[in-house]
């Protein structure tokens, strides 16, 4: 959420950057100067009416020492009137203040000025692409979908039995390699100084403000309605609130967490080639990278985060490009988006597997999140996340893009962890 002074004091510059969303917020932002404004006129007729009560008790208290009992009672049936009206206006304030806060609520980031202009996924600006090429034969350009099967791996019809479509169930060697997979993602991240974290698969809808999620994405989350709560869509959500109603010190920065947990996600209007098998899931796993970091900081964060995801995807084998997130494909809290994603050979497709963000200090402004600089002022942090990684689309992947006459190849780095160097 937007802080009313930021927006107060750079008006114009906020609604040319958020021009970049291919939305137009003038009327909102005007909205929430306007409610600004009362709620402050409101703030201080209150300190007004308490700076005159103030006075008026130390009155009616010299007054009953001096015996002048009919003068102080008089002067307290106006204090009671001044106590009426700061009821009054307390409820009013109360009003603004909600109202205000639904007109924040509506106005996503501010995109970073090097965030490209565009309206779609189709013109985001490929940043990075290393030059691995995946050759298959003809004999080997199974989709994994097929692979799966043939192998038995994963299987989706299962699932489909269980719950419904998006909700697979590994087995045997596939769910070994999905072990492995994390084993491996949260073993890299913990060589970079990160903390690992199990959090709640649930959060409440304080939780939900926090990150950014509600009220934007409301409609794509699972809602358990007789408890109040909603399944996670990301480690992200319940790690970032750990930090909630915090003040933290400058020594605490960076802090750095990492989390591997189920990830929940209705995924409403998909349809279509896109959703078969593992690209496109409503239950699926993710390990998420998470930091709070000083404001300074953040932007030089956010590159040795791409750099980690970089070095993952190395050590795995897999062709990749990073594309920096145009205007309109960028996510609601976010300032600026490295999106990461791998070629399916088999598909002939780019993947995404990654999305590595800074919201700047969007989510702290909502979870109060923050920090004592050096001159003892209390200031909003920086938080940043990525997923490192999300494994249904690597696994497609690895699958796809290594599949030989004599069955699937382990990239080496996994062979600790599975046990095997071949699928066969």
């Amino acid at each position: 959420m937007l802080q009313v002074n930021f927006i107060r004091e750079n008006k114009d510059l906020i609604i040319k950057r958020l021009a970049k969303r291919n939305a137009d917020f003038t009327t909102t932002i005007q909205q929430v100067l306007e409610l600004d404004e009362s709620r402050r006129k409101t703030q201080q007729d209150l300190d007004n009416i308490l700076a005159e009560s103030n006075l008026l008790a130390k009155q009616i208290g010299e007054l009953f020492k001096e015996g002048k009992t009919d003068e102080a009672n008089s002067l307290k049936a106006k204090t009671a009137e001044l106590k009426e009206k700061s009821n009054l206006l307390k409820d009013q304030q109360n009003q603004l203040q909600e109202e205000l806060n639904k007109n924040l609520y509506l106005i996503p980031n501010v995109p970073n000025e090097l965030v490209p202009n565009g309206k779609t996924d189709a013109d985001n600006e490929v940043v990075f692409e290393n030059k691995l090429q995946v050759s298959l034969d003809s004999n080997n350009q199974l989709p994994h979908w097929e692979l799966t099967k043939k192998y038995d791996l994963i299987d989706f019809e299962l699932g489909v039995k269980i719950t419904g479509a998006g909700f697979p169930v590994y087995k045997g060697k596939g769910a070994k390699l999905q072990r492995a997979l994390i084993n491996f993602f949260l073993n890299e991240a913990e060589k970079q100084g990160y903390q690992e974290i199990i959090p709640p698969l649930m959060v409440n809808e304080a939780s939900g403000y926090g990150t950014g999620q509600l009220p934007d994405k409301e409609g794509q989350m699972y809602y358990v309605n007789e408890d109040d709560m909603y399944l996670i869509p990301t480690a992200e959500v319940p790690i970032t609130n750990i930090y909630r109603d915090v003040i933290l010190k400058e020594e605490d920065f960076p802090i750095k967490n990492v989390g591997y947990t189920p990830c929940f996600r209705r995924e409403a209007g998909s349809y279509g080639k896109d959703v078969r098998g593992l690209n496109r899931l409503h239950q699926f796993d993710k390990v998420e990278i998470v930091q709070i970091q000083h404001p300074e900081k953040s932007y030089e964060t956010l590159e040795a985060m791409v750099e980690q995801v970089k070095s993952l995807l190395n050590q795995l084998g897999l062709p990749y490009r990073i594309v920096r997130l145009c205007g309109g494909d960028l996510g609601f809290t976010s300032a600026m988006t490295y999106d990461f994603e791998v070629f399916s050979a088999a598909q002939e497709k780019w993947l995404e597997v990654s999305s590595v963000s800074n919201f700047e200090n969007f989510q702290a402004n909502r979870l109060k999140c923050r920090y004592k600089d050096k001159d003892g002022k209390t200031q909003l942090v920086h938080t940043l996340n990525g997923s490192a990684l999300a494994l249904p689309r690597i696994m497609a992947a690895l699958l796809e893009n290594n599949q030989t006459n004599e069955g699937i190849n382990i990239p080496d780095v996994l062979l600790p962890f599975t046990g095997f160097n071949l699928i066969k």
